[in-house]
């Protein structure tokens, strides 16, 4: 890609084209993709000393600086480094309608550490790439360019930053290490680039030898590449259900085999839950001191008791070391971007234990039964959900989901029994009513999901709601178990 690249047979076909006529063009581009709604992701990478900055700035100078914003990644900060790999980049995704333009991008670790390879590498591709196809899936527009310079241009450049009193700030030792050892990084850098060509998100790279033609093409080839992209969104609107091609409906009914008539004696019951408590906190304080976050999921039907399982699991816990996450309707600003992006926003750093009281599966339940999300979007989902678990696993997460059950007579009793109690009316809502109605349809839909996102690295418990404490001990000892688990392989 690069070690093959004619600098000699280099063409900008925009060179008729003033730049700022280029400019005018993509800002035209631009209020388009606003009135349709579409996101543009562009990543401006390259060699240090190539001209991104000089490319990024002509790139935004006649759009609209409310609906772009440009985000530079370097070096990532200590709270950035306490997150998964991918964290930073989910929370400068663009907004619908939007740009989002990266100074550098996910693939500043891979082209700046000369001895990734093997199995870390391989794990690095595999995150970019489901970043990449979640937000295509997305209806997002991406465009990578990668800005390309002949050892002798860099040195020429690093040498007038130098002396220049006022940029020689810019200079960095990667800059340096680059120039350096220019042979072993255009190798590098073109493992890289061939890696992550994904024939939904391909490279263009682009000669940098003079800033100005790389910037015009770059112009002209986005206003180019937006257009193409909105020729897919509008073909892939057209393109009807998929319905007949979905090749996965899985038989299982994991719910179905369920005794719901597992029970605990109150004496049984009151001894095991101090004790227990009493072990979760301390196993939470391990998990703290060694660093390992932790995603506690909680799903269920509606009065299955999430709140009192939640409740119970972190009795004796230190209020500090976790937070509980109640997942509610979207706001106009998370509707505005890519369901998951408000989830990345909340998932813990080193050490911290987030609990989602409900979380991502409602894109695979309740916008599913309710028709706000369509089936060429939630039967994506499973695939990116998993992605997503396997993601924070990897960097260490311990991921747990508990979706506690009850069958519909006994939903019913809790529900009567809100209606008459003061201390629980304000439970019952009239979406609870409404899900009940559809009761037979979120059972396909939770079947479903508790089969086909049942990971190794983010499994989930089924827990036996039926009687409360039964249920609550269940949590807490799949907790212990788990906690020391991972905890032993720590060690």
């Amino acid at each position: 890609m690069l070690k093959d690249y004619d600098f000699d047979d280099f063409e900008n076909p925009y060179s008729s084209f003033k730049t700022k006529e280029l400019g005018e063009r993509l800002s035209r581009a631009q209020r388009l993709i606003g009135n349709l709604n579409i996101p543009v992701l562009i990543i401006v990478d390259g060699w240090e000393s190539s001209g991104k900055g000089y490319v990024i700035n002509d790139l935004v100078k006649e759009l609209d600086p409310k609906h772009f914003k440009v985000s530079v990644f370097e070096n990532p900060t200590e709270e950035e480094r306490s997150r998964p790999f991918l964290w930073r980049f989910w929370n400068k995704i663009p907004g619908y309608g939007d740009f989002a333009i990266y100074d550098r991008s996910f693939y500043f670790k891979l082209f700046n550490n000369l001895s990734i390879d093997g199995e870390e590498l391989e794990k690095d591709i595999k995150d970019i790439s489901s970043i990449e196809k979640q937000l295509l899936d997305d209806k997002t527009i991406i465009i990578k360019f990668f800005l390309h310079q002949k050892e002798k241009t860099q040195q020429k450049r690093i040498d007038e930053l130098k002396d220049d009193e006022y940029r020689s700030f810019m200079i960095s030792e990667r800059d340096e290490d680059q120039y350096d050892h220019y042979d072993e990084y255009l190798e590098h850098f073109d493992n890289i680039l061939a890696k992550s060509d994904f024939t939904f998100s391909k490279w263009h790279v682009v000669s940098s030898e003079d800033k100005k033609d790389a910037s015009d093409k770059v112009l002209g080839m986005t206003n180019d590449l937006i257009h193409q992209g909105i020729d897919r969104i509008m073909g892939m609107q057209k393109g009807g259900s998929r319905k007949e091609l979905r090749d996965y409906l899985p038989q299982e009914k994991p719910l179905a085999e369920l005794d719901l008539g597992l029970k605990l004696a109150d004496e049984e019951y009151d001894e095991l839950k101090d004790e227990l408590q009493l072990e979760a906190r301390e196993l939470a304080f391990q998990l703290y001191t060694k660093g390992i976050p932790t995603v506690l999921v909680f799903e269920g039907v509606d009065a299955a008791g999430k709140g009192g399982a939640i409740k119970r699991l972190t009795r004796e816990m230190d209020p500090r070391g976790y937070e509980v996450v109640t997942t509610s309707a979207p706001s106009e600003l998370e509707r505005d971007h890519h369901y998951l992006w408000r989830f990345y926003k909340n998932f813990p750093k080193m050490g911290e234990m987030k609990i989602f009281d409900r979380s991502w599966y409602g894109r695979v339940m309740v916008e599913r039964v309710e028709g706000l999300a369509e089936m060429e979007e939630w039967d994506r989902a499973y695939a990116e959900i998993n992605q997503m678990e396997e993601h924070l696993h990897n960097f260490g997460t311990l991921v747990l989901k508990f979706f506690i059950y009850i069958d519909k007579d006994e939903q019913l009793a809790r529900f009567k029994d809100r209606e008459t109690e003061p201390d629980k009316i304000y439970k019952l809502t009239d979406e609870d009513w409404r899900n009940r109605e559809k009761w037979d349809d979120h059972i396909e839909a939770m079947n479903e999901m508790l089969v086909r996102t049942n990971t190794e690295h983010a499994p989930w418990i089924i827990v036996e709601g039926q009687q409360k404490e039964y249920a609550r001990i269940k949590v807490l000892k799949t907790f212990i178990e788990h906690a020391q688990k991972i905890l032993g392989q720590k060690d």
